[in-house]
């Protein structure tokens, strides 16, 4: 009873003295203060990433070729202490081009590109594209320039198809005349693999060092009168952006931006209307009492022992899954929650309050009583609740989008965790993957909770004294 009339009094002084007894809290503050983050990071989102295009990138495969795979974000750089190698692209653009006749009438063609390197770890990655057109398959001299002024022939390639790809990276025979180069210069076994990336960006020592300085490729051809012949290195490197990339090199950061307005709408959406339902149902149920509220209360203890997550996993895995089924299905679910009973109790003790007997006296209906004298009555203790039970549906649709059982469209933070589990990020120490969503879904709930606990301390004044 005290509550009730401490939250009729607070609900008399209007919106505006409840946000001012909210912010008298130091933990609401923060609360408010990240929930405002977060909607000005949905907003953000919606306006700069249209979902359809954010869509078509997290599905896209070519997109992203020229992206680091599995690429920490930079700031880690912050933590390990050394400036980490970012991808540079080197095009024949502003390449210095040389060409001789041939006696045939074919051209004997020489592109030589160059590039900095003054990054403190060795690439992760290094492919060639290709970009030509021919009316016979050309044969591709690559050599590499190093800046200590040594030159070697890296690969003898003859062109598969015009927009042909060659993975610098796996090429075994390379690896393996990288290592026997090494091992004749240093004299013996390095201490360390040598590896493509480290064999062309070592320094000739029996320790892994990075030779730093200016590098180049050359690329030379023969060509008939009318081909064209265009190439492009791409040097990988192991950090990118504020989030990082995925085992598909996808930037996290899509994933991380647009999983905000998800999880914000999803939860808000179904705490909201879930509230709402159980509001209007449980105030029927303790007003008119009699059949009605028996139907209503059985069909409650029967949802209350329905095993309601195996429930929601078997209807997702029937019907076509998208994220208006999983609001509808996880709002039909909690319907007829326990929350009924609690608010039945409430209107049961309201109807027994003397200006209630007193309006029907006056002829006042049923629903004029429902709308304007019980519904704000119970309304203040039922919006901390709501504010609460946020979180844990932001936490359900990610633990769905976790299980394969979200929207497979949506780039959402249980997509991104359930990427990162089944590509072993933990076992690779890619922890960011991980991490990333987790926080933010985590800085969700916190906001939520403290500003749901301080309107709790609100209309329910025992809970200062804690």
């Amino acid at each position: 009873m005290g509550w009730l009339s401490m939250s009729s009094s607070k609900h008399s002084r209007g919106f505006k003295g409840v946000l001012q007894e909210v912010l008298s809290y130091k933990s609401a503050v923060l609360g408010v203060l990240i929930l405002v983050f977060l909607i000005v990071l949905s907003i953000y989102t919606i306006v700069t990433i249209p979902l359809p295009e954010a869509i078509n990138a997290w599905r896209s495969s070519e997109m992203w070729t020229k992206n680091p795979r599995n690429a920490q974000p930079e700031w880690i750089e912050v933590f390990i202490g050394k400036r980490l190698p970012r991808t540079i692209t080197v095009s024949l653009a502003n390449a210095e081009v040389s060409r001789r006749l041939l006696g045939d009438g074919r051209i004997a063609a020489s592109w030589v590109a160059y590039f900095n390197y003054d990054y403190d770890d060795f690439p992760s990655e290094l492919i060639v594209f290709f970009n030509s057109s021919y009316s016979e398959k050309p044969v591709v001299d690559i050599y590499w320039l190093r800046p200590d002024g040594e030159e070697f022939l890296v690969k003898k390639h003859t062109l598969r198809r015009p927009d042909d790809r060659l993975y610098l990276s796996n090429d075994l025979g390379l690896e393996l005349r990288l290592s026997g180069l090494f091992e004749s210069k240093v004299g013996g076994k390095p201490n360390f693999m040598v590896t493509v990336e480290k064999g062309l960006f070592a320094e000739y020592s029996l320790d892994p060092r990075v030779l730093k300085g200016r590098y180049g490729i050359r690329f030379e051809t023969i060509l008939n009168e009318n081909d064209v012949f265009d190439a492009e290195l791409v040097v990988y490197g192991s950090v990118y952006g504020l989030a990082g990339t995925d085992h598909l090199r996808r930037p996290l950061i899509i994933g991380l931006l647009w999983g905000t307005p998800i999880a914000m709408s999803f939860g808000l959406t179904t705490a909201i209307l879930t509230t709402v339902l159980n509001l209007i149902i449980g105030t029927v149920s303790g007003w008119y009492l009699g059949k009605v509220d028996t139907v209503i209360q059985r069909i409650v203890e029967i949802n209350a022992i329905l095993p309601f997550l195996p429930i929601l996993i078997l209807l997702t895995t029937f019907y076509k899954i998208d994220l208006v089924v999983i609001l509808v299905s996880v709002i039909v679910l909690n319907i007829f929650s326990l929350g009924i009973k609690g608010t039945r109790i409430l209107v049961m003790q309201i109807k027994s309050y003397p200006y209630i007997e007193a309006a029907q006296a006056y002829g006042a209906s049923n629903g004029r009583l429902i709308l304007f004298y019980v519904i704000p009555k119970i309304l203040p203790p039922v919006v901390p609740g709501m504010i609460s039970a946020v979180p844990g549906f932001v936490f359900l649709e990610a633990g769905l989008s976790y299980l394969g059982l979200g929207d497979p469209f949506l780039p959402t933070w249980g997509k991104i965790i359930s990427d990162a589990q089944s590509n072993g990020a933990f076992y690779k120490g890619l922890y960011y993957w991980v991490l990333e969503p987790a926080f933010m879904l985590i800085l969700t709930a916190i906001a939520f909770a403290l500003i749901g606990m301080a309107l709790e301390k609100i209309v329910n004044p025992k809970l200062k004294e804690l």
